[in-house]
Parts: structure tokens; C-alpha cells; sequence
């Protein structure tokens, strides 16, 4: 309670219009798995081990189409290579404890790292931040991949009802107030670019961590910035 009383109703509107993205995208998960033919207690132990909506859908994918387990575990793997630099960016608000290491690292996804850097210089603000986040998109996405799994026993194709582009309309929502700034607004344009164009001649995966490439744009404003406030 005192770590919510950090964040503001604003903030905390925004945490919750994310976990209700990633509760239908949990649902949609589960959904198809179960459509798929994969168990629902397979499908959950996977949200609840690995935990990364974007690297599920693909090892799922891959497996599904006959792609095998160890297709399916790179494709994953090659996804989460994304979260070497969130762990680098944001690991020292939650690295207080081996406990806290190893839960905090499981729990980093692209929305904890996101609204812990959205907190700035204000680290407390940033902790609560993160683990806010992190344990309610955890918990959200489990109950979601569990709730779907049975749902998908009923619906014969549920990729048809559009689950999945909840979890993309959610985040353009969050993240277009940003954009009214020039330099946040060219850091996305060109980390885009930069994503869109390696797409077409890298693996999953490695565009995503190259469009990390935009955030030079920011660079030079970071240190005006500093500049002015010294």
C-alpha cells in the first residue's frame, strides 16, 4: 500500500488499461494454445515459467507448424535477447537482494522496464513503478492464460475473434502522449525505421534490440538537459 500511495491516479490508470491489454492477450494465449491441442496445465506452466507474451506466441507458433522444440526454444530465446539492456537499464531498482535479483529479472518485461524509465531520476518512484507492474501483469497474464485455455476448448478458432491486438492498441494508447515531445518523437521514429528495415534480412527478434539504435536522439538532450538543471 504505501509503495501505491508513490504513484499517482494517473499512473496507476495507465498500469491498469495496461493489465487489462495483457489479460485478453492472456486469454487469446491460452485460447489458441488449447485450440492447438497443447494441454491447458502445458500452456500455463509456460506463462507461469517464461512469462513473455511475445516469445510464447512464436515458440507456439513454430511448434505448431512443425517447426520442433528446439526451433520453437531458439525462436523464443532470440526474443528475449531484448531484455539484456532492460536489465542493464533499470536492474538497479530492483537488485537489493538476491531474491529480489532473481524474482525482479523473471518479472522484467518491455512494460516494467518502460514505466520504471518513465519515472526519471526519482529511484524510489521507479521501484514502485516496476514492481507494480511487473507482479500485476504476472498475475493477470497467468489467470488469463488459465481462463483462455478452457474458453479455448469451446471456440474452434479463436485467432479470428482478435484477441491478440489488444495488447498493441493498449501500448499506442500509453505511449502517443510521449510522442508530443520532438526528441521522444524522433527517437521512435528512427528506432521504427531502423526495426522495420533489418526485419526483412535478420531473425526475430535482433530488429527489435537494433531499434534501440534511436535512443542516440535522446543522447544530446539527456546532457542539455543535466547542463541547465547544474
Amino acid at each position: 500500500m504505501q509503495g501505491l500511495k508513490r504513484l499517482d491516479r494517473g499512473l496507476l490508470r495507465d498500469i491498469a488499461a495496461l493489465a487489462a491489454g495483457i489479460f485478453i492477450v492472456g486469454i487469446s494465449f491460452g485460447a489458441i494454445a488449447s485450440s492447438q491441442g497443447v494441454p491447458w496445465w502445458q500452456s500455463t506452466a509456460m506463462s507461469l515459467f517464461v512469462f513473455a507474451g511475445a516469445s510464447q506466441f512464436a515458440t507456439m507458433g513454430i511448434m505448431s507448424a512443425g517447426g520442433g522444440l528446439l526451433a520453437g526454444v531458439a525462436a523464443g530465446l532470440v526474443l528475449n535477447l531484448r531484455h539484456v539492456p532492460y536489465g542493464m537499464a533499470v536492474g538497479e531498482v530492483y537488485w537489493t537482494s538476491l531474491r529480489a535479483k532473481l524474482l525482479g529479472t523473471h518479472l522484467l518485461t518491455d512494460q516494467s522496464t518502460a514505466f520504471a524509465l518513465a519515472a526519471g531520476g526519482d529511484r524510489l518512484r521507479a521501484k514502485h513503478a516496476y514492481w507494480t507492474v511487473a507482479v500485476s501483469l504476472f498475475v493477470v497474464w497467468n489467470v488469463g492464460t488459465v481462463l483462455g485455455a478452457f474458453a479455448g476448448q469451446l471456440v474452434a478458432d479463436p485467432a479470428v475473434l482478435g484477441l491478440d491486438a489488444a495488447l498493441p492498441a493498449i501500448l499506442l494508447a500509453l505511449v502517443i502522449p510521449g510522442l508530443k515531445d520532438r526528441r521522444t518523437l524522433a527517437a521512435g521514429l528512427l528506432g521504427t525505421a531502423v526495426a522495420l528495415v533489418t526485419s526483412l534480412f535478420l531473425p526475430a527478434g535482433v530488429p527489435v534490440l537494433l531499434a534501440l539504435v534511436g535512443l542516440v536522439v535522446m543522447w544530446k538532450g539527456t546532457g542539455e538537459r543535466r547542463e541547465a538543471a547544474a
